[in-house]
């Protein structure tokens, strides 16, 4: 539940974001006390209550598949990804906007400055008395009418945003169908060799594969867990894990569209760990209960040991981070304690910053989620400055992190940049088969 604060925060910055969105889409694209402005000043008032609603509000209504949340999830959270993407084009074309309007304004000036003077023909012969002209008895006041320069400077100008609001709005509704379509349709399947120097000959090609940020809720329901596992079924992995961030609900709510998870096959075994979303509603273990229900083994701050082809692998999976404000969280040394330390160790861990602890235990491979790679470009950007590694594989010290982009989505039913997947890695040693 949010707080009052957060609530008041974002209606402020509501406020500001669509009093800029007013200016620009509103004022400087219709007449004063015209029936459009009207018209379009109340779709202003209403996106910028609708936009936080969706934030504060959704959370309160049951989010499986017959819940009422996806009334206001889905046009609420579209308005949002539509509102970054208009912010965004009408940043960018705020300079030659201005640039513009400065060279209108200074051919304005410069038309006006060099309008002649009227002399009468009789000044240049009487001598310069003469072409002094009588005083008028009264002289009549001027009315306030704008000049014909004026009135093609604010043609121009009405020209100008129109044609700013239509490319910004084209760019933002282009955007976000493409955004949708990418985040709405299936993942895309990576296949990722990946070189451990514990792995031995006759462990090489385990394939494992990786799945994160299902989240499950008032957009994405049972048949998106359905493909999911029809996908990953496909791919014959010896491992399945999901790496967090299964569910936007509790159990009780949102377990039968988990329940697909039951038909996963995989030579091995399937392994979950919690995401900091697991810990955002009441029931933590429920989600651990539903888990083992459907034959998806959960790690606990535990590791089990992987034989394949006569040669052993750790899997270790710790909680997520936020599970810390609740009593638990991580605990690598209960997880790795007493190991066979020549074994090579994959380390489930929702979080890419967890690998710089995981580094420490002498973690060989980190399989995380999390950041969605971003999810929606320039958001890529940010994920990218807090995070060791935001998007596919890389290394933190002598630990190589693979971070998913996720299989579903948060928020916007949007991926810009950053589309969902379903990974498959396959281990190989440096030495020759």
């Amino acid at each position: 539940m949010l707080g009052i604060g957060l609530w008041a925060l974002m209606l402020a910055g509501s406020g500001v974001v669509h009093r800029y969105l007013w200016i620009r889409l509103v004022r400087d694209t219709t007449g004063p006390r015209t029936t459009a402005r009207r018209l379009a000043t109340s779709g202003v008032v209403l996106s910028a209550l609708l936009a936080p609603a969706t934030r504060m509000l959704t959370p309160l209504f049951d989010p499986s598949d017959g819940g009422g949340g996806r009334f206001l999830a889905w046009p609420g959270y579209t308005l949002i990804g539509v509102l970054l993407y208009l912010l965004l084009a009408l940043a960018v074309l705020e300079l030659p906007r201005a640039l513009l309007l400065r060279r209108w304004r200074r051919s304005a000036g410069q038309q006006a400055g060099a309008a002649p003077v009227r002399v009468p023909a009789t000044a240049s012969a009487a001598g310069p008395e003469a072409a002094t002209p009588p005083a008028p008895a009264a002289a009549a006041p001027a009315p306030d009418v704008p000049g014909e320069e004026d009135q093609r400077l604010l043609g121009r100008r009405l020209f100008l945003g129109r044609a700013v609001g239509t490319v910004a709005g084209v760019t933002a509704l282009g955007t976000v169908g493409y955004g949708m379509s990418s985040a709405l349709g299936d993942p895309l399947v990576r296949r990722v060799p990946v070189t451990l120097s514990k792995v031995n000959p006759r462990l090489s090609g385990l394939r494992i594969a990786v799945v994160s940020d299902i989240h499950l809720g008032p957009l994405l329901g049972r048949a998106h867990t359905e493909r999911i596992v029809r996908m990953v079924n496909g791919l014959q992995a010896d491992l399945v894990t999901i790496v967090g961030d299964l569910a936007d609900g509790t159990a009780s709510q949102l377990g039968p569209a988990a329940r697909p998870l039951k038909a996963l096959e995989s030579r091995y075994g399937n392994f979950f760990v919690t995401g900091n979303h697991e810990y955002l509603y009441d029931g933590v273990e429920d989600w651990l209960d539903e888990m083992r229900n459907v034959g998806v083994r959960p790690l606990v701050n535990e590791r089990v040991e992987i034989l394949h082809n006569g040669a052993h692998l750790d899997l270790a999976g710790v909680e997520d981070l936020a599970g810390e404000e609740f009593g638990r969280g991580p605990d690598l040394g209960r997880a790795l304690g007493g190991r066979d330390l020549s074994r090579p160790v994959v380390l489930l861990a929702h979080q890419p910053v967890f690998a710089d602890e995981a580094a420490r235990h002498g973690v060989d491979l980190q399989l995380s989620g999390h950041t969605h790679g971003g999810q929606m470009f320039p958001l890529t950007a940010v994920t990218s400055l807090a995070n060791p590694v935001n998007s596919g594989l890389g290394r933190v010290e002598d630990t190589q992190v693979y971070v998913t982009n996720g299989a579903g989505f948060f928020g916007p039913p949007v991926r810009v940049g950053a589309p969902a997947e379903i990974t498959l890695l396959e281990l190989r040693s440096p030495l020759p088969v």
